[in-house]
């Protein structure tokens, strides 16, 4: 089961950060000498005094849940690991979030730019001896100046200064900082922007409080802002699980601060072994841009450029068939999903799926689309579309009424699971399964 802190010591940790920060030492670069960017990120930097770039690209009596298909490709390159110069282990991802739109706030006293200091609370999966973070304005329309970041009470540096300016549309990478960071527990990571302009890039509906601090005192949130990603240094590591998917795998239905998204569960039972990373969106879709950009078009930042990704979860496509417009073609969706398989392929990376799982009773509901959310199971279930497949249909749906949840499942709306629900999703992916090499020899 996952775990929670209590409130009262995150409270006290995020008042005394400011504090301990000025007197900690900023030792990470001192003993890490390799490079802080992901080796995927390619042009990605962080900077004392320059921008990072790198925007979203264009364009119950249950069968058993697990079934395996091959995909024909090309021989994937080999794929080598991020690890500190002259020290053992790599890099891994053990917490993200998939950026969404930026939400524009009012300008405070004067109508001058916002000062805020942001304490983003998120939950690890994997722990490790360091850590580095990673910043986002990728939906900013100005620079964004942080003076101050940490982790925990850790000052972070960014190419060994204390400040980073990040350009509109861009990222950074910051160095290590060397700090223990617990598996399966939560971690601080504080943000400090003295003249935040416009859109702020971030992620709401996180199902977890943090914590915003302005002119007008400290007050909670569910919207994690500027950070996307913390990674890890883990000397025994195997690699990440890096998820991607929509509502259901982002949360929704889930109660606050319990942690019970089903990739969290999947986390606690791989038991500090793998990273896993939680890329979903509620409201995304695979073919249209709505709630963050189209998940074809947000796969390499969101899923693929994850430090140390070795296996690929993709849950995505009940939102093209059920939100208006509607998706009437089950093969556009399938031929979109296995865009997506080869394209992980590429990068040398095993590819899972799942199936869609029913939603009749929700509002958008009808006959017309379930039989297309069916004959994409279909094609899912024949194979030739992910290296392996989930089905969270069959584990879900109630038997006696199978265009439904189970209401033991159902977190009452008939689309979302609860806690209960996400944890049988949870339950069901078997860790043999994601730990296999993609396919390279061309069989089905």
């Amino acid at each position: 089961m996952p775990r929670r802190q209590g409130h009262a010591p995150l409270i006290a940790l995020v008042a005394v950060t400011a504090v301990l920060a000025a007197a900690a030492a900023p030792v990470g670069p001192l003993l890490f000498s390799g490079s802080p960017s992901r080796s995927a990120y390619g042009s990605d930097s962080a900077s004392g005094s320059g921008a990072g770039s790198g925007t979203y690209p264009s364009g119950g009596g249950v069968p058993a849940p697990w079934s395996v298909a091959h995909t024909p490709v090309a021989p994937a390159p080999t794929v080598v690991p991020v690890a500190p110069a002259r020290s053992a282990g790599l890099w891994v991802g053990t917490w993200s979030a998939a950026p969404t739109a930026g939400v524009t706030e009012e300008s405070r006293s004067g109508g001058g730019p916002s000062r805020r200091t942001v304490h983003n609370i998120v939950h690890t999966s994997i722990g490790g001896d360091a850590a580095r973070i990673t910043l986002s304005n990728a939906f900013g329309t100005h620079p964004l100046l942080v003076d101050h970041a940490a982790v925990d009470t850790r000052p972070v540096t960014f190419r060994g200064a204390a400040a980073v300016t990040i350009a509109a549309g861009g990222r950074v990478v910051s160095d290590p900082v060397v700090v223990p960071v617990a598996a399966d527990a939560d971690l601080v990571v504080t943000l400090r922007t003295p003249a935040a302009e416009g859109p702020v890039t971030g992620h709401p509906r996180s199902h977890q409080t943090s914590y915003l601090e302005d002119e007008r005192g400290t007050r909670p949130t569910t919207d994690w802002r500027y950070l996307t990603a913390v990674d890890v240094h883990q000397a025994n590591a195997a690699g990440t699980i890096a998820v991607i998917g929509d509502s259901l795998t982002a949360g929704t239905g889930s109660t606050l601060d319990t942690n019970s998204r089903w990739p969290d569960v999947l986390a606690d039972r791989l038991r500090n072994r793998y990273g896993v990373v939680n890329a979903g969106i509620a409201g995304n879709r695979v073919l249209r841009d709505g709630t963050g950009p189209r998940a074809s078009n947000r796969f390499d930042h969101d899923a693929l450029d994850i430090a140390g990704a070795r296996t690929v979860v993709i849950a995505l496509g009940i939102n093209d068939v059920q939100k208006r417009p509607r998706e009437t073609d089950p093969q556009r969706i399938t031929d979109a999903l296995r865009s997506l398989v080869l394209r992980a392929h590429a990068r040398g990376l095993r590819a899972v799926g799942a199936t869609l799982m029913p939603y009749e009773g929700y509002r958008t509901w009808s006959p017309a689309q379930n039989a297309v959310r069916e004959r994409v199971n279909e094609r899912i279930r024949a194979g030739g579309i992910f290296d392996a497949f989930i089905d969270f249909d069959r584990a879900a749906r109630d038997p006696h009424h199978p265009t439904r949840l189970l209401p033991v499942y159902d977190s009452g709306d008939h689309l979302h699971l609860n806690d209960s629900g996400y944890r049988r999703l949870g339950s069901l992916i078997d860790p043999a399964v994601l730990e296999q090499r993609p396919p390279t020899d061309g069989r089905f």
